[in-house]
């Protein structure tokens, strides 16, 4: 009779599994064996997992749009409190109608674009001479003995010190805002560059021996490519310090730029329209450090992919 249950017992459970069910146990006994079998065990279904709301299922661009919308929100109740005078800090509203003012007049797009216009071509400058002077030093023991401690000394000269002398030298026309912005987005490419070159695994540089790569094979498959992502971070650092050299450039013997604009906005006491040129000096700074982001993911795909498996 009981080898009539067990067999039963096992039939039961062979004909739920294959229907995809689970077939009710046998009660244990109080020795902790099932009744009618020693070859059963109880299985505690496990629980079903509830799905709860994580901030991760947001995508990213809105996850990223929470701080900066939370700041003009708080600047907006801080003026609407009276907790500053409309003379010392203009609300987000009066900045909005200020650029809405100098937009209809075409004054602010004019000067938007040759401020664009100037950063573009000195970080196309700075950048350019700062990944060549990182590889020159970061390759051969001789630009590292020569060239490095110069550029370190320069580096630790205050650019916008160096405002008179460059007025002097190149006048006060274009020449002198460009060099300015080229000398402040070079020495942190510079910098960065550097930095990771010099700090490439060896054992990357070792396995390109191995599978018979040239020196000139090594630094184009491996050392360049692994030197990415500090140029990159010194690419963030250079879009950021161009647009401050550019507003102070723009402020001194400028008849044109946003620098140029909140120049006049001084003298003529327009708050708002010095703060409408110093949101969009903000703006600019999002888009270029959201475009460096786009662009590491871009061309950093292999360490995600290497990462990831």
């Amino acid at each position: 009779m009981a080898d009539r249950v067990g067999v039963a017992a096992r039939g039961t459970g062979a004909a739920a599994l294959a229907n995809g069910t689970r077939a009710p146990g046998p009660v244990l006994a109080p020795g902790g064996a099932a009744s009618g079998t020693g070859a059963l065990m109880l299985v505690r279904p496990a629980r079903a997992r509830r799905r709860r709301f994580t901030i991760a299922r947001v995508p990213r661009l809105a996850r990223r749009a929470i701080g900066p919308i939370a700041a003009i929100a708080l600047w907006q109740l801080v003026c609407s409190q009276g907790l500053f005078t409309s003379f010392e800090l203009a609300s987000p509203v009066a900045v909005f109608d200020a650029a809405r003012e100098l937009a209809s007049q075409g004054v602010l797009q004019s000067n938007l674009l040759i401020s664009l216009q100037r950063v573009a071509i000195g970080l196309l400058l700075g950048v350019g001479t700062g990944v060549f002077l990182a590889v020159l030093c970061g390759l051969f023991w001789v630009g590292e003995d020569l060239i490095d401690p110069v550029i370190q000394a320069f580096r630790a000269v205050p650019i916008l010190g160096l405002v008179p002398l460059v007025i002097i030298w190149f006048g006060v026309g274009e020449v002198p805002k460009v060099f300015l912005i080229a000398l402040g987005s070079l020495f942190p490419v510079y910098l960065n560059t550097y930095a990771a070159i010099r700090n490439v695994d060896n054992k990357l540089v070792e396995a390109g021996r191995t599978f018979g790569l040239s020196r000139l094979g090594l630094v184009f498959r491996v050392i360049l490519p692994g030197a990415l992502p500090g140029f990159l971070v010194g690419l963030r650092f250079a879009l950021v310090g161009s647009w401050i050299i550019d507003v102070v450039a723009e402020e001194i013997n400028a008849q044109s730029g946003l620098g140029y604009l909140i120049n006049q906005a001084q003298a003529t006491n327009r708050i708002d329209i010095m703060f409408c040129c110093l949101t969009i000096y903000a703006i600019l700074g999002l888009v270029a450090d959201a475009m460096v982001r786009l662009l590491e993911r871009r061309l950093l795909v292999w360490r995600t992919a290497f990462a990831g498996g």
